[in-house]
């Protein structure tokens, strides 16, 4: 028994069943997880090792290059960057596409056994190497907490009190702290007094680190009993410190702590991380979600929770948002529902309008019970509602009535001609239903690619496919079922009388232009080659792009001061800009993080690692359309009041990608050599006039001062380098000397001179360092010949083992690719020595590594769908002429992207490849129909017109609907292009396809012309 007629025989089921997925479908909807953009894995972890006082060359080649050696051993390794700092190794291990978010952990595991491996193999003071696996976590809910009149132990408290409460919110998987600051205590001992008592850095250090150590202390068995032992002496408070004594050298009489130094508490100095939230100190914190939450959900929650705790928040303690995910989630998914409905509506009305009242109600039924149906499926596949799986719905949209309409076309003709209704409606399912699946088939491959893509992109686009893959099957599934069964039960037409069915206005307009051109076929095989031609030339002004940016009200300045600059001078900085923006009426919220960029609030924004030079400002505005002139204004005021500093303002990005958009990196053995390359390449880009945010990632040299040692004089007192080293970094930083244990919390204590002492560097020849020879504190002087000031990088990179450095702008206005094309020619005519590589970065390697991931997936998919053609008709040539009517796509494409401006980017591309799938799925039902009629005895010539004729309504209205249902993607900053794409190229392939595909036949099978 067919599909049909069980369908129709067991109405009740039938019926059952529909409104099965009616309600389900509408129950999966409301219960789906909702996120503003898909998730993509980040395929990266760091590996920091510190190496106290190396320089950035000598962490390269006695720290980074163990890591990376290590590194190398995975087998999983796609490649393996570093940043070198003075004193600090920040290796990211990057592992190829095929790793996924579920085999990645085990990846970390044996990256985490290799690096302890080599531990061993670094040099002496450097280690224990970390490796962060979870640097990449999105923390979509950002809070500010901060409040006038608290000190910051006050907000401290108070924020680690609110993480421990947020924390017991449902489906909260962690909350960080950024902006606070490590609590110390400070023990400043006067280098006169210290010389004068003749005390040792080392006997203070000794008594300082071993008295609060927890040291077990043993048991001791008393009757039955078995009693721990556990001697008193540990400090009691910070004001106990004082009573510790310290021996004195000279004397050997024991002198209290207190009598040569003064002890308080405080906060680390200078602080790492500052952060301000509308001028004022603020600490943040940052909320993710555990994996397949609904952060909408997540988001009433975390609001509840914090409404539950205003009574126990201290007046003028403020709890704001500085991103809030849920919000924006709930604005995107209900703006996007609105499309998806509007985009139904239309579909529907066009319906109505050229299929009349029955047909088209019918139509839009079933396109209803398909798209409720598809949801249950969407759901079960682990897909969210997210911009790419609603944007698929809606381009999906023209594509599931395709099958519904050609079945009830056919039905309609039927029972005009008074055919029996069951019988009928059983007959075309049965005629049509394989060459309907066939074409829905390749319909779904022409997308396959992108969900057989591993990258980042594919991953990102993946759910595009899926949804695309479960809507288009079920639209057959519901065509060859609930379709035949609606059209029994309601579909009632006029009985026609023997008269032309295909008599309309429309059908005899077509047919006299399709005769035209099968009795000119040279002619019109020639204009439209010639048309095809001239679309591929004109292909090559269309503007070239890779993701669009986005919608966001809001933006980055990225705020670089010249390397080596003190995080106190960069928050000054940053807090004179953001007074004068917050003064702007355009802007709501301004915040800043100085010292290192941002937890990571969106999953496409990479924070900056720490680096005291940098601070970045995001800018919120009221009104996403004055975020252009906003960045505008305050563009040209920051570049003229900070001339010293690089200001990089920057929307936010849809879709994966890098912060520089135009990027060239050199690689090669010496550092003048690659600086030289960047320079060159800088000086292009500079020379142009077109960029701005002109830079390289070595930064600026920085200054070192650095005390000439006497080896003899410094061999005579006894006096090691190390020896020197300590005695600066206490007398100018202060050195760790301890811990001291207050409940919960491990202050460390931090020994060093008051502050008028170790501020002032004129001074620097007065430090003290002990002579063990002498027994005594000796001045510096005495074993150096002077102080010289040098000039050393401040950071090195590398890229695979390789010094690496890079050279990056942006476009001052227009697309990068514009760009990228005028200055490539000129910088890649800079020779490059032997020995040395160029390599392009930025959008450009984005877009390139995403197409040729796309590029790889395309074969199987489009070998199949040649296949499935081939099965269809059981020949060659039927498929050849098939073929042969897919580029006729880049015809509209050309025109609709050059009319609207809109590059061609990925999405575009993505559009474009779907256009196969579409016109084939048309030139099948052309041909299957062609097949149908010869069958049936009809002459060639008169077979292949009417069988043109009478499938122009269904091929039309498959396009119609599906180039009007994408008219709410035109507006969106993301679907745009890909809109435009489609809607051309299926406009005119559409039309052309119902000349060419007829004319090709005659061709191909040469059918002669009626005399």
């Amino acid at each position: 028994m067919s599909l049909a007629r069980y369908t129709i025989e067991k109405k009740t089921v039938s019926i059952v069943l529909t409104l099965v997925l009616l309600l389900g479908g509408i129950m999966a909807f409301l219960n789906m997880s909702r996120l503003e953009d898909p998730e993509f894995t980040i395929k990266q972890a760091l590996v920091i090792t510190n190496y106290p006082g190396a320089t950035p060359a000598e962490v390269a080649d006695e720290v980074t290059d163990v890591i990376e050696s290590a590194a190398q051993q995975l087998k999983q390794l796609k490649e393996v960057t570093s940043i070198n700092n003075r004193g600090q190794s920040i290796v990211t291990v990057e592992v190829a596409e095929k790793y996924d978010k579920n085999t990645l952990p085990q990846v970390w595991d044996e990256l985490r056994r290799k690096v302890n491996d080599a531990q061993r193999a670094l040099p002496p003071g450097a280690g224990p190497s970390f490796v962060i696996d979870d640097f990449s976590d999105v923390y979509g809910i950002l809070l500010s907490v901060s409040g006038d009149g608290y000190s910051q132990q006050d907000l401290q408290d108070y924020v680690s009190y609110l993480r421990k409460q947020l924390l017991l919110v449902d489906n909260v998987a962690k909350v960080s702290i950024w902006g606070d600051r490590q609590e110390t205590v400070f023990v400043e001992i006067s280098r006169a007094r210290m010389a004068q008592l003749g005390l040792s850095l080392e006997s203070v250090y000794k008594m300082l680190s071993e008295r609060n150590l927890v040291v077990k202390a043993g048991n001791v068995r008393v009757g039955r009993e078995y009693i721990e032992i556990a001697p008193t002496g540990g400090i009691e408070s910070v004001e106990s410190l004082g009573d510790l004594f310290i021996r004195d050298v000279k004397g050997g009489m024991l002198v209290p702590l207190k009598d040569v130094a003064t002890i308080h508490r405080g906060y680390q100095d200078p602080p790492s991380r500052i952060m301000h939230f509308n001028g004022k100190s603020s600490i943040a914190l940052g909320i993710s979600m555990i994996p397949s939450s609904n952060v909408v959900d997540l988001g009433k929650a975390v609001d509840l929770k914090l409404e539950e705790l205003k009574s126990e928040t201290p007046i003028g303690i403020n709890v704001e948002n500085i991103y809030f995910q849920p919000k924006r989630v709930e604005d995107a998914v209900n703006s996007f529902v609105l499309n998806l409905g509007e985009a139904v509506v239309i579909v529907i009305i066009v319906l109505l309008l050229f299929m009349g009242m029955q047909s088209g109600l019918l139509i839009g039924a079933v396109l209803l019970i398909t798209i409720c149906g598809s949801f249950i499926f969407i759901q079960m596949a682990g897909v969210a509602l997210e911009r790419i799986s609603l944007g698929a719905l809606i381009i999906a949209l023209g594509m599931l009535v395709d099958n519904a309409i050609v079945i009830i076309e056919g039905i309609l003709i039927r029972y005009q001609k008074g055919g029996r209704r069951i019988q009928s409606a059983v007959d075309v399912v049965e005629q049509n239903k394989w060459p309907l699946l066939g074409a829905t088939v390749i319909a779904v491959l022409a997308f396959a690619g992108i969900g057989m893509s591993q990258d980042s992109v594919g991953e990102f686009c993946r759910s595009l496919f899926v949804v695309l893959l479960i809507s288009l099957m079920m639209s057959w599934i519901t065509a060859v079922t609930i379709t035949p069964l609606l059209c029994e039960m309601f579909l009632k037409p006029k009985v026609s009388e023997g008269g032309d069915l295909y008599k309309g206005f429309i059908f005899r307009v077509y047919k006299k232009v399709l005769e035209f051109c099968l009795r000119r076929r040279a002619f019109t095989l020639l204009v439209l080659g010639g048309m095809l031609v001239a679309s591929i030339y004109g292909f090559g002004f269309v503007k070239q792009s890779f993701f669009p940016d986005s919608t966001q009200p809001r933006f980055f300045i990225h705020y670089w001061l010249p390397q080596g600059t003190d995080v106190r001078a960069t928050r000054d900085d940053i807090a004179e800009i953001e007074r004068f923006i917050k003064k702007d009426k355009r802007v709501k919220n301004i915040t800043s993080f100085i010292g290192e960029g941002a937890p990571r609030f969106i999953l496409t924004y990479a924070p900056e690692k720490s680096n005291s030079s940098y601070g970045m400002i995001l800018v919120e505005v009221k009104d996403y359309s004055t975020v252009d002139e906003v960045m505008t204004k305050y563009k040209e005021e920051v570049n003229a009041l900070y001339p010293q500093a690089e200001a990089k303002f920057k929307k936010f990005k849809l879709g994966p990608g890098r912060e520089a958009s135009f990027e060239v990196r050199f690689s090669g053995p010496d550092t003048k050599i690659l600086r030289d390359l960047s320079r060159e390449a800088q000086q292009v880009m500079l020379k142009s006039g077109k960029a701005e945010s002109i830079r390289d990632n070595w930064r600026q040299e920085v200054k070192v001062l650095t005390p000439v040692i006497m080896e003899a004089q410094a061999k005579i007192a006894g006096i090691t380098r190390p020896d020197l080293a300590r005695a600066m970094n206490m007398f100018f930083s202060g050195a760790r000397a301890g811990v001291y244990r207050e409940g919960d919390k491990l202050l460390p204590i931090v020994m060093r001179p008051p502050e008028n002492e170790r501020l002032n560097v004129e001074q620097i020849g007065d430090v003290q360092v002990f002579s063990p020879v002498a027994g005594r504190m000796i001045p510096v002087e005495e074993i150096v010949s002077g102080f010289a000031t040098e000039m050393q990088y401040g950071m090195l990179k590398t890229r695979n083992r390789m010094l690496t450095v890079t050279a990056s702008c942006e476009p001052v206005s227009g697309l990068p690719s514009v760009l990228f094309n005028e200055l490539r020619p000129q910088i890649e005519s800079i020779k490059i020595p032997a020995g040395y590589t160029m390599e392009w970065g930025g959008e450009y390697e984005d877009s390139t590594d995403a197409q040729a991931s796309l590029g790889g997936c395309l074969p199987l998919p489009f070998a199949i769908m040649v296949l499935v053609t081939i099965m269809l008709f059981n020949c060659l040539r039927i498929p050849l002429i098939i073929w042969l009517t897919v580029p006729l796509s880049i015809i509209g494409v050309t025109v609709g992207l050059l009319l609207t401006g809109e590059p061609f980017g990925f999405m575009a591309l993505l559009g474009f490849l779907s256009l196969s799938g579409m016109l084939i799925k048309n030139a099948v039902v052309l041909l299957d129909q062609v097949n149908i009629e010869l069958k049936e005895g009809k002459e060639p010539y008169m077979a292949v017109v009417d069988s043109c004729v009478s499938r122009i309504r269904p091929v039309a209205m498959a396009a119609v609907t599906t180039i009007l249902g994408m008219l709410p993607l035109v507006t969106d900053a993301f679907f745009s292009a890909m809109a435009v794409t489609i809607m051309s190229g299926l406009a005119f392939a559409t039309v052309l396809t119902l000349l060419v595909v007829p004319v090709l036949y005659a061709v191909f099978y040469k059918i002669k012309n009626p005399v």
